[in-house]
C-alpha cells in the first residue's frame, strides 16, 4: 500500500472510459422468439440504436448510424419501437427516429420508410408506445401534435397510423382515435380477445404520480374506441401502469393505499408496504407484466427493486436469484420468458431473462464487462440519517476506495453530495463509474435520497410537496454534516452536485447554506418565475404548483426560493454545465444567474455544449464535464491530481 493524500491517487478509471459505459438498456421486448432492445452509443454521437439477439445468441445492431431510436413525447421520451415475427419474411418493426421524430417502417431487406409525415408547426408531430395491428394494417400510438410555437401548443390523442406509408405526406390519413379532452394520455393496452382497450390519462396541474385517470373503452368492428370510461384513479391517486390478464381480467398498479400496489379487476393481489410502481416519467414504463400461465412479472421493493413473479391468486412472489439489486422499469413477457434490466454495486444495468417456471435468471444481453480491475469499483454503505424535525434521510455513501493507496491516517477525505433529478425520483444503488472516477481518486461521494423521493411510499414523496428548495436542501445538508461530525468527512472539503432538478438543489445549497466548499451544477432550474411562465416544455409546465405552490397565490415563494434572485448570496465558488439545446431547462437560466453574479469575485466556470440537450449524450461532453469538475475540486480541495487539463475559473 502507498500512502498519498486523498484525492491523488491513481486510477485507471478515466473519463473516457465512464463515458464510453454511461447510459443502459431500456425498452425491451421480444419480436417472436427473440429478445430486443434499445441501447446507447455515447461514441456514436449519442444515438440509441435498436438490437436484437438471435438464437444463436449474437447481438447486432438493427439500424446502422445515423438513426436513432428515440421518442420525445412529453420530451423525456416513450417507448419508441414495435416489432412482429412472420412466417413468409423478416420481423416487420416501426421505430421512431429521433432527428425527425417520423414513425418508420423497416424490414430487414431494404431502407426504413416513413409512416408519419412532417409538421411545420412548433415541436412538430411526435410518436410514442407504437402497438402493431399487421392484421389490420395499422399501428396504435400516443400522438403529440403541436398546434402552435409555444411549448405549451401541444394535443395530445391515440391514433391510428396506416402500415401501408399513405399517411407519410398526408396529416388526414392519420386516425385519431380519442379526442383530446385529457391533456396526456398513455399508450393503449387491448384485451386478449382485442375487443377493450385501457390507458392512463391526466391533466393540469397533476404529474403522473400525483394522480391519474384508468380508462377503458370498447373497441368495434372497425377500429373505433367506443364509450371511453374511467374505472380507477383520480386526483390523488396514481395509476402508473394499466394492462390485462391473459384470461381478460384488467391489472393496474395504483398508491390508493400509500404505495403503489397491484390490483386485478379493482381487488388487491398483493397488498404490501412496499412499491409495484413508481414515476412514470417516460411513457411505457412497465413495473409488471402479465404471463400467459396467469402468474405476473413485477419489478418491486422498499427503496430498491428486484425481479420476481407474483402468484396473484396466494400473493406471494418469488424473486429472481443473482447479483441484480436494482431492476428498471422494463419488462417484457413471452410465454413463460420474461425480460428486464437489471444492475447491482458491482455490475451496471444488462438485459436479463427470466424463465418464469424454473426461477433460472440469466444475462442475455448488454453484458457487463468488467472495463477495470473490479477492486477499483466503490464499496457503497446503505445509511439512515436523521434529519429536521425527526425525519429520516436515506442515502447511499461510498467512502474513498483504490486497492493500493491509503490516506495518511491524520487526513480526512473530501466528499461530495450528489443530489438525484427529478425531483420525483431516486439514485439507485448500482455501479456507476462516474462515481468511481471519484472514490477511486481518494473522494468520496454521498447519494441523497432526500424527502420527496420515490420508493419509500407516497407520504416520503410528499415531504417535498410545496417544500422544493427547502427539504432537498435541508436534507442533502444533514448528510453532509452528519459524515463531517462522525469522522466521515472533512468539513472544510465538502461539494455539491446535482443534475437538472439535483442542479437546482445543488444551486440552492449554495445560495442558502455554508456547508459546501464548492459546487456542480449541472443543466439546473434556476428560475422559478421564469419556468413557471413559458420557460419550459408542457409536461413539466405546472409541475411547480405542488413542489413550490400554485404561482398565483404564492408568487413571494417563487422570488424567495430562486437562485437567480439571489446570485449575490453565492460565495463558494461552482462549475456551471449546460446543453445549448436543452427545452426543458434552458440555457437562458444559466445566462440570468451568471448576469447577476457578474462582478462579484467568485470564482466559477460556465461550459456550454452544442449539441446537447437535458442529459448528455456524446462522450466527447461527457469527457469533458467530468474532467472538469475534477479540476474544480482539485482546486478547492487542495487536491494533487495528475493527467488533467486545469479548469480556468474566472471570478
Amino acid at each position: 500500500m502507498r500512502t498519498l493524500a486523498y484525492g491523488s491517487w491513481p486510477s485507471p478509471v478515466d473519463a473516457a472510459l465512464a463515458a464510453a459505459h454511461d447510459g443502459q438498456p431500456e425498452y425491451v421486448g421480444f419480436v417472436g422468439d427473440e429478445a430486443w432492445w434499445t441501447e446507447p452509443r455515447p461514441t456514436e454521437g449519442g444515438r440509441r440504436t435498436l438490437v436484437r439477439r438471435r438464437a444463436d445468441g449474437r447481438e447486432e445492431s438493427v439500424l446502422p448510424a445515423p438513426w436513432n431510436v428515440r421518442s420525445r413525447v412529453i420530451e423525456y421520451g416513450g417507448h419508441p419501437w414495435a416489432g412482429a415475427s412472420r412466417d413468409d419474411g423478416p420481423p416487420l418493426v416501426v421505430f421512431v427516429n429521433h432527428a425527425d421524430q417520423r414513425l418508420y417502417r423497416y424490414e430487414a431487406d431494404g431502407e426504413p420508410q416513413p409512416l408519419t409525415p412532417v409538421s411545420p408547426v412548433g415541436g412538430g408531430l411526435r410518436w410514442a408506445e407504437p402497438l402493431l395491428r399487421p392484421e389490420h394494417g395499422e399501428v396504435w400510438c400516443v400522438l403529440e401534435e403541436f398546434t402552435g410555437d409555444g411549448p405549451t401548443d401541444v394535443r395530445r390523442v391515440i391514433a391510428a397510423v396506416p402500415l401501408d406509408g399513405s399517411a407519410a405526406r398526408e396529416r388526414d390519413a392519420v386516425r385519431e382515435l380519442t379526442d383530446d379532452r385529457h391533456r396526456f394520455v398513455t399508450g393503449v393496452r387491448l384485451s386478449p380477445d382485442g375487443r377493450r382497450a385501457a390507458w392512463l390519462a391526466w391533466d393540469h396541474p397533476r404529474m403522473p404520480w400525483d394522480g391519474t385517470e384508468l380508462v377503458v373503452a370498447e373497441v368495434d368492428e372497425d377500429g373505433r374506441l367506443r364509450e371511453p370510461r374511467t374505472v380507477a384513479g383520480g386526483p390523488e391517486e396514481s395509476v402508473a401502469q394499466v394492462d390485462w390478464s391473459a384470461d381478460g381480467r384488467l391489472l393496474y398498479a395504483a398508491d390508493r393505499t400509500g404505495w403503489w400496489n397491484l390490483y386485478r379487476d379493482h381487488e388487491p393481489v398483493c397488498p404490501r408496504e412496499e412499491e409495484f410502481g413508481g414515476p412514470l416519467w417516460k411513457l411505457g414504463y412497465r413495473w409488471f407484466a402479465p404471463l400467459e400461465c396467469g402468474l405476473i412479472a413485477v419489478v418491486h421493493g422498499r427503496g430498491a427493486t428486484a425481479l420476481g413473479i407474483l402468484d396473484p391468486e396466494t400473493g406471494e412472489v418469488v424473486d429472481a436469484a443473482g447479483p441484480w439489486t436494482e431492476f428498471a422499469p422494463a419488462l417484457a413477457a413471452h410465454g413463460d420468458r420474461v425480460l428486464g434490466v437489471g444492475a447491482g454495486p458491482r455490475s451496471g444495468y444488462e438485459v436479463v431473462e427470466l424463465d418464469a417456471r424454473t426461477g433460472h435468471a440469466r444475462v442475455v444481453g448488454a453484458a457487463h464487462d468488467d472495463a477495470v480491475d473490479p477492486v477499483y469499483y466503490p464499496e457503497p454503505q446503505i445509511r439512515t440519517f436523521t434529519g429536521p424535525a425527526g425525519r429520516q434521510i436515506h442515502a447511499h455513501v461510498y467512502p474513498p476506495h483504490h486497492p493500493g493507496c491509503a490516506a495518511p491516517s491524520h487526513e480526512l477525505p473530501p466528499y461530495v453530495v450528489w443530489a438525484h433529478g427529478g425531483p420525483t425520483g431516486r439514485a439507485p444503488l448500482v455501479l456507476d463509474l462516474e462515481i468511481a472516477y471519484f472514490t477511486s481518486r481518494g473522494i468520496g461521494v454521498a447519494e441523497v435520497n432526500y424527502g420527496g423521493s420515490t420508493g419509500h411510499g407516497r407520504a416520503y414523496r410528499d415531504q417535498l410537496r410545496e417544500q422544493w428548495g427547502v427539504v432537498d436542501v435541508e436534507d442533502c445538508a444533514a448528510v453532509a454534516l452528519a459524515l463531517a461530525d462522525e469522522g466521515t468527512a472533512d468539513r472544510a472539503r465538502l461539494a455539491i452536485r446535482g443534475g437538472s432538478a439535483g442542479g437546482w438543489t445543488a444551486a440552492a445549497s449554495l445560495v442558502t447554506t455554508d456547508v459546501y466548499a464548492c459546487g456542480t451544477i449541472i443543466y439546473p432550474v434556476l428560475d422559478l418565475a421564469g419556468w413557471a411562465a413559458g420557460g419550459t416544455h408542457d409536461f413539466e409546465s405546472r409541475y411547480l404548483d405542488t413542489l413550490v405552490g400554485p404561482p398565483d397565490l404564492v408568487p413571494g415563494r417563487y422570488a424567495d426560493r430562486s437562485p437567480v434572485e439571489h446570485a449575490d448570496r453565492v460565495t463558494a465558488p461552482f462549475l456551471l454545465l449546460q446543453g445549448l439545446d436543452d427545452v426543458i431547462c434552458p440555457p437562458a437560466q444559466c445566462e440570468r444567474f451568471l448576469d447577476r453574479l457578474s462582478g462579484r469575485g467568485v470564482p466559477h466556470a460556465y461550459l456550454a455544449f452544442e449539441g446537447e440537450g437535458h442529459g448528455f449524450r456524446r462522450a466527447e461532453t461527457m469527457v469533458r464535464a467530468l474532467e472538469a469538475e475534477l479540476s474544480l475540486y482539485a482546486q478547492v480541495f487542495g487536491l494533487d491530481v495528475p493527467g488533467i487539463t486545469t479548469l480556468e475559473l474566472t471570478s
